[in-house]
Formats: structure tokens, sequence, C-alpha cells
């Protein structure tokens, strides 16, 4: 097939020079490009996935196993094994939906609200629109949970910046990175407790408590040789910070659902 010829580049049509090139030099394009069959499938599973010193499994271990240094290394440069966390925050964003619809059959956001609609006509007409308002946000965080955390990720960067401003040479877009990179690993945690949600209920407050402990830990890493009481106590009041920024955030939006209802 002419899509699949490899004596030139498919993307510049620069010659190839020998069987030996593996990308053009003009352009970047792997060269020789192969036609896409179960072979070649499996081979970029082994190695954007599985490959055990990059991708994606890669990369979710050293950020939970050694979360200091992949910070540092990432901040630094040093990027070559590891997955754009855009793309590991969005994979496991969707692993968290869908972790929670296939082992826990309900909604994230369902927590804590159970036994408050089992009260039913017993609330206040102002609670039971409140409550209506929230499950129709729910709803669409959930639909929408990637787009979601991405929203909620400038604002968290944000509040990290302002409040380790004087602490750290960091500069807010270094800071987008680094609090997305704290953000998977909540959900990783997050998604392991889904697994035994049967035995653990409130997986959600307990992915977020241990989330936060993790975020300390990782930060004391990445600061190292920094106070480490410094360090801890800008941390937690930057996690304060951002919990109340970002339940406020959700509560003026069931307020406006509300209103226009």
């Amino acid at each position: 097939m002419g899509m699949h010829v490899n004596e030139v580049c498919i993307n510049c049509d620069r010659a190839v020079a020998d069987h030996t090139q593996k990308y053009c030099p003009n352009c970047g394009q792997p060269t020789p490009v192969h036609r896409i069959d179960w072979h070649f499938l499996g081979h970029e599973l082994e190695h954007s996935v599985l490959h055990m010193d990059r991708g994606i499994l890669y990369s979710l271990k050293q950020l939970m196993l050694r979360p200091g240094p992949l910070l540092r290394d990432y901040i630094e440069g040093r990027r070559g094994n590891q997955v754009k966390p855009l793309l590991l925050i969005t994979m496991m964003s969707a692993a968290v939906v869908l972790l929670n619809r296939l082992i826990t059959g309900g909604g994230f956001m369902d927590e804590g609200f159970s036994q408050t609609e089992a009260m039913g006509q017993a609330l206040p007409a102002e609670a039971l629109r409140f409550i209506a308002a929230y499950r129709s946000v729910s709803a669409w965080i959930e639909s929408h949970f990637a787009a979601f955390t991405l929203m909620l990720l400038p604002i968290e960067a944000l509040v990290f910046w302002l409040v380790f401003k004087r602490y750290s040479r960091l500069n807010y877009p270094e800071w987008l990175v680094v609090t997305t990179l704290l953000t998977v690993q909540t959900f990783v945690i997050w998604s392991v407790l889904v697994l035994v949600h049967r035995w653990l209920p409130q997986t959600q407050v307990l992915a977020g408590v241990l989330g936060m402990i993790y975020t300390a830990a990782s930060l004391m890493q990445f600061f190292q040789g920094r106070p480490l009481g410094s360090t801890l106590w800008r941390t937690i009041l930057a996690l304060a910070i951002f919990s109340l920024a970002s339940s406020a955030a959700v509560v003026a939006a069931v307020i406006a659902v509300m209103w226009i209802g």
C-alpha cells in the first residue's frame, strides 16, 4: 500500500538514509512507518503503557514511590521517561469515575446526602430545592469530571504559588505542573480505595485525607534541605485554602442553579 512505502518519509518526503534510521531528521516522523495491525498495537501497548523504564505505569510508580525526586526531575527538565501530566490526570480522573460506577454502583458525589434525602418532606422547601440543585450540579461534575478537575487546577496552582511565593522560586506555570501531579496522586489513592469500598465506606473522604498527607510528604521530599516544619505548615495552609475555594465554587454553582431554576 502506498501509505506504507518506506523509502521516503511519509510526512515530508525526505529520503530515508538506510534501514537503521528510526526517525526522520527533518520532521521527526518515525521511519519506517508501520501499518496498524495486532503486532503494532501490542508494541504500542508495551512501550507506551507497560514499559518498565518509561510510560504510564512507570510514571505512576515513580509518582507514588519517589514523588519528591520525580517532581524535581520534571521541574528541572529531566522528562524523557515521563508521561505528560495532563495525560496522567485525564486518565486517572476517568479511572476514578469508571471504578466508582462499576464497583460502587453509584456516583462519588452521593456520599453524605443519602440520610438527608431520607428525611424527605421533613425538610424545609428551600433545603429540598438546594438538594435538588446539588444533585444537578453533582450530575454535571460526574459527567465532566476531567473537565471539572482541569478547571480547579489553575485555582489550586494559584493558591500554592501565593502561599509558597517567598519560600520557593517556582513560578505559576511550574506550580500548575506540580499540583497536577499531586492531584494524580490523590486519584491513584482514590482508585485503590474504591476497590475495597465494601470494607471502607466514605472512600472519597478517606482518599481526600490520604491525598493531603501524601501531598505534604511529597512536597517535603521536593523541598529537600529546607525546614520540614516550614514546608508542612505552608502545605496545610494551601490545602485548606484550596479546599474552601473549591467547596465555595461548588456551592456557588448550586446557588446559581437554584436561582435559574
